[in-house]
């Protein structure tokens, strides 16, 4: 019985359930005592469901693991150049020690891939993340994205977890796409909040244009839908964090999007720091029953 639900991003793929639930557990029960959560209120083992979906993108023949071979700079189509473009912007204004690129299209001309990989290795966001790693997260965005197959098999993860004792979706960069979706497609599901960390959702054309169901027409543009029969949302945001690059929701979703900001360290996308914080915390233990108080003791 999954009260909690979580979600990951990309480039999980060599990882499975249980490496995760060791990453991902310690962090948010720390979050939760952050926001004054007492230790027989912090979720056990069983309590706590993940929604592994990254052997999704290491078929047989078709692994995007570190390493691979297969996978150059050249090989990114126009979407995923300009995936790489919005990072590299995004890095280049949070970080001063980032080359900003000439224009935001810099990326989708000869050699700027190259250009915009190197740049973004020796950020504070990428720290740490090898060059072929990027590609291979910018692969599995793309993939989710335009795949009905890879997008179908990744929801079906979540909904084979959510059941009637399920209170609280937490998504992680991609897994915030995959959460946000899967609870439109499923308003009957008994879940009571959606808590996104570093999420895409708001990037327009590259991501919230091309979310399932669509955005809608609405008297200040287009307005993406609420996600089921959730009754918080709580976006948490590192200000460096580049796949983050819309910080703020509420302009995409509608003022009930709760938006934070945190300081993730030298790690801006990292899920741990994030599920460490008091603000994540607040709003599991709110989701779970309990009061969370992002303003709380530390």
């Amino acid at each position: 019985m999954s009260r909690l639900v979580c979600v990951h991003g990309v480039g999980q793929q060599v990882k499975g359930e249980d490496v995760l639930a060791g990453e991902w557990t310690p962090a948010l029960r720390d979050g939760m005592r952050r926001a004054g959560a007492c230790p027989e209120s912090l979720p056990g083992a069983g309590e706590v469901g993940f929604a592994f979906y990254g052997d999704v993108f290491r078929p047989p023949g078709r692994t995007l693991a570190v390493g691979d071979a297969w996978l150059a700079a050249d090989d990114l189509d126009q979407y995923e150049r300009d995936l790489l473009a919005a990072w590299w912007l995004g890095a280049a204004e949070a970080d001063h020690g980032v080359i900003a690129p000439g224009a935001a299209s810099l990326a989708r001309v000869p050699g700027g891939v190259q250009r915009g990989l190197r740049a973004l290795s020796g950020s504070a966001f990428f720290t740490g993340v090898a060059e072929r790693a990027m590609l291979s997260d910018l692969r599995q965005v793309r993939l989710y994205l335009e795949d009905p197959q890879v997008r179908r098999a990744a929801r079906e993860r979540v909904a084979s977890l959510v059941d009637d004792a399920t209170r609280v979706l937490v998504g992680h960069s991609l897994g915030t796409v995959v959460a946000y979706e899967a609870l439109c497609a499923h308003p009957e599901w008994p879940v009571r909040a959606l808590v996104t960390l570093g999420a895409p959702l708001g990037i327009r054309n590259l991501i919230f244009d091309r979310l399932q169901p669509p955005p809608e027409p609405s008297g200040e543009g287009l307005r993406g839908r609420w996600p089921g029969g959730v009754a918080s949302w709580v976006n948490v945001a590192d200000a460096g964090d580049a796949v983050a690059l819309v910080k703020d929701l509420c302009p995409a979703f509608g003022p009930r999007v709760e938006c934070f900001t945190v300081s993730n360290g030298a790690h801006a996308h990292a899920v741990s720091p994030y599920l460490a914080a008091r603000e994540t915390g607040a709003a599991i233990m709110a989701g779970l029953g309990g009061q969370g108080d992002p303003g709380g003791p530390r």
